[in-house]
């Protein structure tokens, strides 16, 4: 094998017979180049949106959520939440009560979202940090507060600092709605909101009110011990999946426990579903690029034609002649994968730490820049597919053209 890659490299690089033959070499390997750039680039793009969008609902959503198989609610009579706590990588347990109810400030009315949580909702969810205006605080010595989503203040046109109580409706569990008294088949209570916060995110932002899980309880008529889900913190850097599987033996198969990609399972299975279709395209596109292979491989199998006859006088036989050539091809796709997998990573990491490529436009984004994430996985992908692909373009001309020569030559 050492001495096929040395006559390889001496084919590769030696002198040719016509300079256009290494023009034409210098194209293939700057087209292959190209192509692993563009794939290396486009996957880490992907992975800074998928971190982007999750940093976004980490910043609301708890690390795990226990959930009822079944149903809306679930007593935590039923589980042992203790042994959840005690488990070593756990920070808190927190029980949340939620449900759909009609939000009325003066004239406007909006449906939303109302979410009953308790003081320790602070320990299991990162909403200090995205408060936009007031602060987080659910009930103090004046009555009920809450936090209310920013788009959703925005509709009923309520602010922290205003006297007016934001009025809540849920409608009853059991009782039909009277035509001539509507009002009485409705729970119905004010708070003042505290606070506002944005998550950056439209389903959060446009829905959420934030209120004291004993009031959310009696609004949507709970027992104390009712639950629409249990949300679990856990240390930095603990293993997700080994907890939520110790999580999972310990509440049994009537709950479900949910971590942070579960919770949105559609949106992170449609970026997965994006990021495979471009890989895809971009795929179809090296394949089209690599016959340039096909090509680059006649002329240089045609200028090595005395060569052919010189291996096959020394004894060479076919096999050996185009595992050379095959090797030779090889080079030219390692050469450019290589070369543009390099530039690549060195574009991308400038782009994640230094923020070169900004959005257009001025406009209020999430972030200034394009969003970039580089992955020692995309870099293996990269490597192997253009490879294979520089490969598999090479070996039926390779095969085809070296056989002809080979039986040719006297």
């Amino acid at each position: 094998m050492k001495l096929i890659l040395q006559i390889a490299l001496k084919f590769l690089f030696g002198k040719k017979s016509k300079g256009i033959i290494n023009t034409i070499s210098t194209i293939s390997i700057v087209g292959v180049g190209v192509g692993s750039l563009a794939l290396l680039i486009v996957l880490s793009v992907f992975n800074g949106l998928h971190g982007l969008i999750g940093s976004l609902y980490g910043s609301f959503d708890p690390d795990f959520k226990v959930i009822a198989a079944q149903g809306k609610f679930f007593s935590i009579d039923s589980l042992d939440i203790q042994e959840i706590r005690k488990l070593e990588d756990v920070l808190q347990v927190s029980p949340v009560v939620q449900d759909n109810a009609l939000l009325k400030y003066n004239q406007r009315r909006v449906t939303g979202i109302v979410m009953g949580v308790d003081t320790t909702f602070s320990q299991v969810s990162r909403l200090d940090s995205i408060m936009v205006d007031g602060k987080f605080n659910i009930k103090d010595d004046f009555g009920y507060g809450g936090a209310i989503g920013f788009e959703l203040a925005d509709q009923l046109n309520v602010r922290p600092t205003f006297m007016t109580p934001l009025v809540i409706y849920v409608p009853q569990r059991n009782k039909k709605i009277s035509l001539s008294r509507p009002d009485e088949a409705f729970n119905t209570h004010y708070v003042h909101p505290k606070g506002i916060f944005m998550v950056k995110q439209k389903e959060y932002d446009s829905q959420y009110l934030i209120i004291d899980i004993e009031l959310a309880r009696k609004l949507f008529e709970y027992k104390i011990s009712e639950v629409s889900y249990l949300a679990i913190a856990i240390k930095p850097g603990a293993s997700v999946d080994r907890l939520q599987s110790k999580i999972e033996k310990i509440v049994g198969s009537a709950y479900q426990v949910k971590n942070r990609q579960q919770q949105h399972a559609s949106f992170y299975k449609m970026m997965g579903v994006e990021k495979l279709m471009s890989y895809l395209i971009l795929c179809f596109i090296l394949i089209i690029a690599t016959f340039n292979l096909i090509g680059t491989m006649s002329m240089l199998i045609f200028d090595k034609k005395e060569g052919i006859k010189t291996l096959k006088s020394i004894g060479a036989d076919k096999r050996m002649v185009t595992r050379i050539f095959l090797v030779e091809g090889w080079l030219i796709s390692l050469i450019g994968v290589i070369s543009g997998v390099t530039l690549g990573i060195v574009l991308v990491l400038a782009q994640e730490h230094l923020g070169l490529i900004k959005f257009a436009g001025g406009g209020n984004f999430v972030v200034d820049a394009y969003p970039v994430k580089l992955l020692l996985s995309d870099i293996v992908i990269t490597i192997v597919t253009v490879s294979s692909i520089g490969f598999l373009a090479t070996l039926y001309p390779v095969k085809v053209i070296v056989r002809n020569y080979y039986d040719d030559a006297k």
